[in-house]
Protein backbone atom coordinates (compact mmCIF):
# COMPACT_ATOMS: atom_id res chain seq x y z
CA UNK A 1 0.00 0.00 0.00
CA UNK A 2 1.25 3.50 -1.05
CA UNK A 3 1.88 5.61 1.77
CA UNK A 4 1.13 10.16 1.65
CA UNK A 5 3.62 10.90 3.92
CA UNK A 6 4.53 14.80 3.98
CA UNK A 7 8.20 14.08 2.17
CA UNK A 8 6.37 12.08 -0.72
CA UNK A 9 6.29 14.38 -3.82
CA UNK A 10 2.25 13.35 -4.66
CA UNK A 11 1.42 14.27 -1.04
CA UNK A 12 3.47 17.36 -1.19
CA UNK A 13 2.13 18.23 -4.66
CA UNK A 14 -1.36 17.43 -3.67
CA UNK A 15 -3.28 20.75 -3.58
CA UNK A 16 -6.40 20.62 -1.40
CA UNK A 17 -6.86 20.16 2.20
CA UNK A 18 -7.61 16.49 3.91
CA UNK A 19 -11.29 16.36 3.75
CA UNK A 20 -12.18 17.03 7.31
CA UNK A 21 -15.33 18.70 10.23
CA UNK A 22 -12.79 21.62 9.71
CA UNK A 23 -12.98 21.84 5.70
CA UNK A 24 -16.39 21.74 5.96
CA UNK A 25 -16.79 24.30 8.84
CA UNK A 26 -14.65 27.07 6.60
CA UNK A 27 -16.16 26.48 3.67
CA UNK A 28 -19.73 26.80 4.91
CA UNK A 29 -18.26 30.18 6.53
CA UNK A 30 -16.53 31.55 3.35
CA UNK A 31 -19.45 30.78 1.57
CA UNK A 32 -21.77 32.59 3.51
CA UNK A 33 -18.67 35.63 3.45
CA UNK A 34 -19.17 35.24 -0.10
CA UNK A 35 -22.49 36.52 -0.19
CA UNK A 36 -22.60 39.09 2.64
CA UNK A 37 -18.93 40.64 1.02
CA UNK A 38 -20.20 41.25 -1.91
CA UNK A 39 -23.71 43.15 -0.78
CA UNK A 40 -20.88 45.12 1.78
CA UNK A 41 -18.66 46.13 -1.21
CA UNK A 42 -21.73 46.68 -3.56
CA UNK A 43 -24.09 48.64 -0.73
CA UNK A 44 -21.84 49.55 2.11
CA UNK A 45 -18.99 51.13 0.05
CA UNK A 46 -21.36 52.47 -2.68
CA UNK A 47 -18.44 50.36 -5.67
CA UNK A 48 -21.87 48.56 -7.28
CA UNK A 49 -22.06 45.60 -8.98
CA UNK A 50 -19.51 46.72 -11.91
CA UNK A 51 -16.88 48.37 -9.43
CA UNK A 52 -17.21 45.41 -6.95
CA UNK A 53 -16.40 42.79 -9.65
CA UNK A 54 -13.46 44.68 -11.04
CA UNK A 55 -11.89 44.58 -7.87
CA UNK A 56 -12.97 40.90 -6.55
CA UNK A 57 -12.05 39.82 -9.99
CA UNK A 58 -8.53 41.69 -10.28
CA UNK A 59 -7.85 40.37 -6.67
CA UNK A 60 -9.14 36.96 -7.61
CA UNK A 61 -6.81 36.01 -10.59
CA UNK A 62 -3.95 37.39 -8.51
CA UNK A 63 -4.42 35.13 -5.63
CA UNK A 64 -5.39 32.30 -8.26
CA UNK A 65 -1.75 32.86 -10.09
CA UNK A 66 -0.29 32.32 -6.75
CA UNK A 67 -1.82 29.49 -5.50
CA UNK A 68 -1.31 27.68 -9.29
CA UNK A 69 2.56 28.52 -8.81
CA UNK A 70 2.86 26.89 -5.33
CA UNK A 71 4.13 23.13 -5.07
CA UNK A 72 2.04 22.05 -2.72
CA UNK A 73 -1.15 23.02 -0.50
CA UNK A 74 -0.48 25.82 1.51
CA UNK A 75 -3.86 26.65 3.96
CA UNK A 76 -4.15 30.71 3.95
CA UNK A 77 -3.41 30.78 0.24
CA UNK A 78 -5.85 28.02 -0.52
CA UNK A 79 -8.99 29.38 1.68
CA UNK A 80 -8.28 33.06 0.36
CA UNK A 81 -8.75 31.83 -3.25
CA UNK A 82 -11.94 29.78 -1.97
CA UNK A 83 -12.88 33.14 -0.43
CA UNK A 84 -12.57 34.93 -3.39
CA UNK A 85 -14.26 32.70 -5.55
CA UNK A 86 -17.11 32.50 -3.21
CA UNK A 87 -17.45 36.43 -3.43
CA UNK A 88 -17.00 36.36 -7.42
CA UNK A 89 -19.41 33.81 -8.37
CA UNK A 90 -22.21 35.60 -5.99
CA UNK A 91 -21.07 38.80 -8.09
CA UNK A 92 -21.18 36.99 -11.29
CA UNK A 93 -24.87 36.08 -10.51
CA UNK A 94 -25.57 38.83 -9.45
CA UNK A 95 -24.70 40.97 -12.53
CA UNK A 96 -26.75 38.45 -14.56
CA UNK A 97 -29.46 38.68 -12.54
CA UNK A 98 -29.62 42.86 -11.77
CA UNK A 99 -27.51 43.71 -14.47
CA UNK A 100 -28.83 42.07 -17.48
CA UNK A 101 -32.45 40.45 -16.34
CA UNK A 102 -31.86 36.77 -16.38
CA UNK A 103 -33.84 34.77 -14.53
CA UNK A 104 -32.62 32.84 -11.22
CA UNK A 105 -34.26 29.49 -13.11
CA UNK A 106 -32.07 30.04 -16.41
CA UNK A 107 -28.88 31.19 -13.94
CA UNK A 108 -29.34 28.23 -12.15
CA UNK A 109 -29.84 25.86 -15.58
CA UNK A 110 -26.92 27.65 -16.73
CA UNK A 111 -24.49 26.91 -13.93
CA UNK A 112 -25.69 23.64 -13.86
CA UNK A 113 -25.08 22.60 -17.28
CA UNK A 114 -21.22 24.78 -17.12
CA UNK A 115 -20.68 22.61 -13.96
CA UNK A 116 -21.79 19.40 -15.65
CA UNK A 117 -19.27 19.76 -18.75
CA UNK A 118 -16.70 20.61 -16.40
CA UNK A 119 -17.13 17.59 -14.81
CA UNK A 120 -17.88 15.35 -18.41
CA UNK A 121 -14.74 17.19 -19.68
CA UNK A 122 -12.43 17.01 -16.33
CA UNK A 123 -13.30 13.21 -16.50
CA UNK A 124 -12.45 12.58 -20.09
CA UNK A 125 -9.73 13.95 -19.36
CA UNK A 126 -8.28 13.00 -16.05
CA UNK A 127 -10.49 9.55 -15.59
CA UNK A 128 -11.45 10.79 -12.25
CA UNK A 129 -13.37 13.75 -10.09
CA UNK A 130 -11.26 12.84 -7.02
CA UNK A 131 -9.79 15.88 -5.06
CA UNK A 132 -7.24 13.52 -3.20
CA UNK A 133 -5.54 13.21 -6.83
CA UNK A 134 -4.88 17.23 -7.70
CA UNK A 135 -1.27 17.58 -8.15
CA UNK A 136 -1.09 18.52 -11.81
CA UNK A 137 -1.95 22.00 -13.34
CA UNK A 138 -4.55 20.86 -15.61
CA UNK A 139 -6.14 18.90 -12.62
CA UNK A 140 -5.92 21.79 -10.36
CA UNK A 141 -7.22 23.92 -12.98
CA UNK A 142 -10.09 21.81 -13.71
CA UNK A 143 -10.87 21.80 -9.85
CA UNK A 144 -10.82 25.59 -9.47
CA UNK A 145 -13.48 26.06 -12.72
CA UNK A 146 -15.73 23.51 -10.73
CA UNK A 147 -15.79 25.16 -7.44
CA UNK A 148 -16.58 28.72 -9.12
CA UNK A 149 -19.36 26.53 -11.18
CA UNK A 150 -20.67 25.31 -7.27
CA UNK A 151 -20.44 28.95 -5.93
CA UNK A 152 -22.12 31.08 -9.05
CA UNK A 153 -24.82 28.14 -9.20
CA UNK A 154 -25.05 27.78 -5.31
CA UNK A 155 -26.35 31.23 -5.34
CA UNK A 156 -28.85 31.47 -7.74
CA UNK A 157 -30.17 28.49 -6.17
CA UNK A 158 -30.16 29.97 -2.82
CA UNK A 159 -31.85 33.06 -3.99
CA UNK A 160 -34.49 30.83 -5.69
CA UNK A 161 -35.59 29.11 -3.06
CA UNK A 162 -35.41 32.25 -0.77
CA UNK A 163 -37.05 34.55 -2.53
CA UNK A 164 -38.31 32.73 -5.94
CA UNK A 165 -39.92 30.24 -4.14
CA UNK A 166 -40.74 32.64 -1.33
CA UNK A 167 -39.22 29.84 1.23
CA UNK A 168 -37.66 32.55 3.51
CA UNK A 169 -34.20 32.48 4.36
CA UNK A 170 -34.93 30.47 7.88
CA UNK A 171 -36.59 27.52 5.85
CA UNK A 172 -33.71 27.31 2.98
CA UNK A 173 -31.04 27.05 5.83
CA UNK A 174 -33.03 23.79 7.15
CA UNK A 175 -33.59 23.02 3.44
CA UNK A 176 -29.84 22.83 2.29
CA UNK A 177 -29.14 21.63 5.49
CA UNK A 178 -31.43 18.58 5.48
CA UNK A 179 -30.10 17.78 2.14
CA UNK A 180 -26.74 18.07 3.07
CA UNK A 181 -27.15 15.14 6.48
CA UNK A 182 -29.22 13.35 3.67
CA UNK A 183 -25.91 13.07 1.82
CA UNK A 184 -23.70 12.36 4.61
CA UNK A 185 -25.96 9.63 6.40
CA UNK A 186 -26.32 7.51 2.33
CA UNK A 187 -22.27 8.11 2.59
CA UNK A 188 -21.83 6.43 6.08
CA UNK A 189 -24.67 4.32 6.10
CA UNK A 190 -25.55 3.21 2.78
CA UNK A 191 -21.85 3.49 1.27
CA UNK A 192 -22.65 5.97 -1.38
CA UNK A 193 -19.72 6.93 -3.16
CA UNK A 194 -17.25 9.23 -1.99
CA UNK A 195 -16.90 11.13 -4.76
CA UNK A 196 -20.83 11.80 -5.53
CA UNK A 197 -20.97 12.49 -1.70
CA UNK A 198 -18.02 14.98 -1.62
CA UNK A 199 -18.84 16.94 -4.90
CA UNK A 200 -23.08 16.93 -3.96
CA UNK A 201 -22.52 18.38 -0.43
CA UNK A 202 -19.84 21.00 -1.74
CA UNK A 203 -22.58 22.18 -4.36
CA UNK A 204 -24.94 22.60 -1.10
CA UNK A 205 -22.89 24.20 0.92
CA UNK A 206 -23.03 27.52 -1.30
CA UNK A 207 -26.64 28.08 -1.36
CA UNK A 208 -26.63 27.30 2.65
CA UNK A 209 -24.16 29.58 3.32
CA UNK A 210 -25.76 32.19 0.83
CA UNK A 211 -29.12 31.42 2.84
CA UNK A 212 -27.21 31.69 6.52
CA UNK A 213 -25.73 35.26 5.15
CA UNK A 214 -29.11 36.10 4.41
CA UNK A 215 -30.65 35.15 7.35
CA UNK A 216 -28.00 36.50 9.40
CA UNK A 217 -27.56 40.35 7.38
CA UNK A 218 -31.21 41.35 6.16
CA UNK A 219 -32.94 43.13 7.85
CA UNK A 220 -35.88 41.68 10.37
CA UNK A 221 -38.64 43.32 7.96
CA UNK A 222 -36.70 41.40 5.23
CA UNK A 223 -37.16 37.85 7.20
CA UNK A 224 -33.08 38.42 8.73
CA UNK A 225 -32.04 38.57 12.21
CA UNK A 226 -30.86 42.23 11.11
CA UNK A 227 -26.82 41.96 12.00
CA UNK A 228 -25.93 43.85 8.81
CA UNK A 229 -23.07 42.82 6.72
CA UNK A 230 -20.28 44.22 8.73
CA UNK A 231 -20.78 42.10 11.38
CA UNK A 232 -21.65 39.23 9.65
CA UNK A 233 -18.90 39.47 7.27
CA UNK A 234 -16.36 40.45 10.04
CA UNK A 235 -17.70 37.68 12.53
CA UNK A 236 -17.02 34.74 9.73
CA UNK A 237 -13.83 36.13 8.11
CA UNK A 238 -12.14 36.21 11.98
CA UNK A 239 -13.53 32.75 12.76
CA UNK A 240 -12.06 31.85 9.37
CA UNK A 241 -8.92 33.28 9.94
CA UNK A 242 -8.66 31.70 13.04
CA UNK A 243 -9.85 27.94 11.95
CA UNK A 244 -7.22 28.36 9.15
CA UNK A 245 -4.40 29.27 11.68
CA UNK A 246 -4.89 26.08 13.63
CA UNK A 247 -4.81 24.16 10.92
CA UNK A 248 -1.63 25.70 9.17
CA UNK A 249 -0.09 24.69 12.74
CA UNK A 250 -1.26 21.52 12.60
CA UNK A 251 0.45 20.68 8.83
CA UNK A 252 3.44 22.24 10.44
CA UNK A 253 3.87 19.93 13.48
CA UNK A 254 3.13 17.01 10.81
CA UNK A 255 5.82 18.06 8.65
CA UNK A 256 8.50 18.48 11.51
CA UNK A 257 7.48 15.56 13.46
CA UNK A 258 7.83 13.75 9.65
CA UNK A 259 11.40 15.13 9.45
CA UNK A 260 12.39 13.90 12.23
Amino acid sequence: MKTFLPNNSSYMLNKVPEITLFFWIIKILATTVGETAADFLNANLHLGLGGTSVAVGVALLGFLVVQLRAKAYVPWMYWVVVVLLSVFGTLVTDNLVDNLGVSLEMCTAVFSAGLAATFAVSYASEKTLSIHSIHTSKRELFYWAAIFFTFALGTAAGDLAAEGLQLGYGISVLVFGGLIAAITFGHYVFKLNAIVAFWAAYILTRPLGASTGDLLAQPVGNGGLGLGNVVTSSLFLVTILALVLHMSRRANKTVAVASR
